[in-house]
C-alpha cells in the first residue's frame, strides 16, 4: 500500500526524532492497529500496515536520507521498495521490534521461527533439600540421595506408542505441530490443536507409560558435599534432572543444603563459637582447660585443643584458637575456634570447705574485686539520689555536697 501521508506524521514524531523515539511510536501504535487485536478490523489492518511502511522508510538510515530530500517519490522509481521485495514484509518489521514477545502477546510465532514444536524439549530442572551435620560440613563428604526423576520409559523407549507399533503423522499440521491461519495479509502460526504440537498421534499408547514417553522413578545418586559448604548453599548437578521429551537433554537438579544446629558449637562465618565451663579456682589462678574442636576424619570430631585461660578471667571472656575453625569453601584457609569463658562457682561445698570459702572472703580486699567496689560506689551515689541523701540499705558514709 502507498501512502500519501508523510511518514513523520503517519508515526506521530519529529522530523529530528531519533531511532529509538522512532522504534517507541511503532511500538505503540503497532500494538494498538494491530489486525489480532481488532477481530480483522480492514480499517486497522490498512492502518497497521500503513504504519509499518512509514517505519521500514525511516528506520532506515539510506531510505530515510532519500526521503527527507525527496519525499514520497524518492528521487524517481521506487527506492523504498513498496512494490517488490525491497520493502520488509510487515510480519517481519513486527517480529524485529517485538522479538519473542510477538508469541505472548499474539499467541503466534512471526514467519515461522524458532525451535520446530514437536522437536526434542529438555527435562525439567528439580529440586532436592538436603540436611547435613556440622561435622559433615566441616569435612566435606560423600552422602547419597534418593531423588524421583522422570526417566525414559524402556518399554517403548521414549516413544510413547506401544511396542511394535508407531507414532503416526498429524493429519492436521502434516507433523509440523503448528498450523497456520490466514486474515487478509496477515498470517499467524498457533499449535495444533489436535496433535498440541507434537507432530505426531499415537494410535496405540504404550501401557507402561501411557503414551507419555516417560516414567517416574527413583534414582540413587552419590554427591559430594564439599567442605566448608554453609547453610543455604546450592549445589547443582548438570544433567540428573528430569529426562526430556523425544529424545531431549535431562534437566539440572538443584541441591539445596541446610545445616543442622549443632549441640556444642554456633557457626560465624568461618569461625566457630564454643561456651566452655571453667572452674573458680582455675578462672581465679589461671589454668589450662581443653575446648572440644571440629579436625579431621581420624579424630571422629572428637579432639580437644588446650586453652589457656589468664589469672583472674571473668566469664564471657573470649579466646581465640587460630585454624580451628571452618574450613574456607575451595579455599585453603580455615577460620578460628573462640571460645567463651563461662566460670562456674562450686555448689554442695562441705564444713570444711564452707570454712577456707569464708577465710578466702575475709581476706579479699577491694584491690582484688575492683568490679565489684566500682558497683558499690555507683550503686550508693544511686540510692543518694533516689533517697536525697541517704546513701542506701547500709547506711554508709554521706556524700559531700547532696543535701
Amino acid at each position: 500500500m502507498a501512502t500519501t501521508r508523510d511518514y513523520y506524521e503517519v508515526l506521530g514524531v519529529e522530523r529530528t526524532a531519533d531511532a529509538a523515539a522512532l522504534k517507541a511510536a511503532y511500538h505503540k501504535l503497532a500494538l494498538e492497529h494491530h489486525p489480532d487485536r481488532n477481530g480483522g478490523c480492514e480499517e486497522s489492518s490498512a492502518r497497521f500496515k500503513e504504519i509499518s511502511e512509514a517505519y521500514a522508510v525511516l528506520s532506515n538510515e539510506q531510505k530515510r536520507a532519500a526521503y527527507d530530500r525527496f519525499g514520497h517519490t524518492g528521487g524517481g522509481g521506487d527506492p523504498f521498495g513498496r512494490g517488490g521485495q525491497g520493502f520488509a514484509d510487515v510480519n517481519d518489521i513486527f517480529s524485529q521490534v517485538f522479538g519473542d514477545a510477538f508469541g505472548d502477546v499474539f499467541g503466534g510465532r512471526a514467519g515461522g521461527g524458532g525451535a520446530r514444536a514437536g522437536g526434542p524439549r529438555r527435562g525439567s530442572d528439580l529440586r532436592y533439600d538436603l540436611e547435613i551435620t556440622l561435622e559433615q560440613a566441616y569435612r566435606g563428604e560423600a552422602v547419597d540421595i534418593a531423588v524421583p526423576a522422570t526417566a525414559t520409559c524402556t518399554s517403548c523407549e521414549g516413544s510413547g506408542a506401544k511396542p511394535g507399533t508407531q507414532p503416526v503423522t498429524c493429519t492436521t499440521c502434516a507433523g509440523q505441530g503448528r498450523v497456520r491461519t490466514a486474515n487478509g495479509f496477515f498470517q499467524m502460526e498457533r499449535t495444533c490443536p489436535r496433535c498440541g504440537g507434537q507432530g505426531r498421534m499415537i494410535a496405540e499408547p504404550c501401557g507402561s507409560c501411557m503414551g507419555h514417553g516417560l516414567v517416574r522413578k527413583t534414582r540413587t545418586l552419590n554427591l559430594q558435599v564439599p567442605a566448608g559448604v554453609d547453610d543455604g548453599s546450592r549445589i547443582r548437578l548438570t544433567g540428573e534432572g528430569d529426562a526430556g521429551q523425544r529424545g531431549g537433554p535431562r534437566g539440572d537438579l538443584y541441591v539445596f543444603i541446610s545445616v543442622r544446629p549443632h549441640d556444642l558449637f554456633e557457626r560465624d562465618n568461618l569461625d566457630l563459637l564454643v561456651t566452655v565451663p571453667v572452674p573458680m579456682t582455675v578462672a581465679a589462678l589461671g589454668g589450662e582447660i581443653e575446648a572440644p574442636c571440629l579436625v579431621s576424619q581420624a579424630c571422629d570430631g572428637q579432639c580437644r585443643a588446650p586453652v589457656s585461660v589468664p589469672a583472674g578471667a571473668q566469664t564471657g571472656k573470649t579466646v581465640r584458637i587460630k585454624g580451628k575453625g571452618m574450613p574456607h569453601l575451595n579455599g585453603k584457609t580455615r577460620g578460628d575456634l573462640v571460645v567463651e569463658l563461662f566460670v562456674e562457682t562450686p555448689t554442695d561445698l562441705t564444713p570444711r570447705q564452707r570454712e577456707l570459702m569464708q577465710e578466702l572472703a575475709q581476706s579479699f580486699g577491694e584491690d582484688q574485686n575492683p568490679r565489684n567496689s566500682s558497683f558499690a560506689g555507683k550503686a550508693r551515689r544511686f540510692w543518694a539520689d533516689i533517697l536525697g541523701g541517704g546513701d542506701g540499705p547500709d547506711d554508709g558514709p554521706r556524700r559531700e555536697g547532696v543535701a
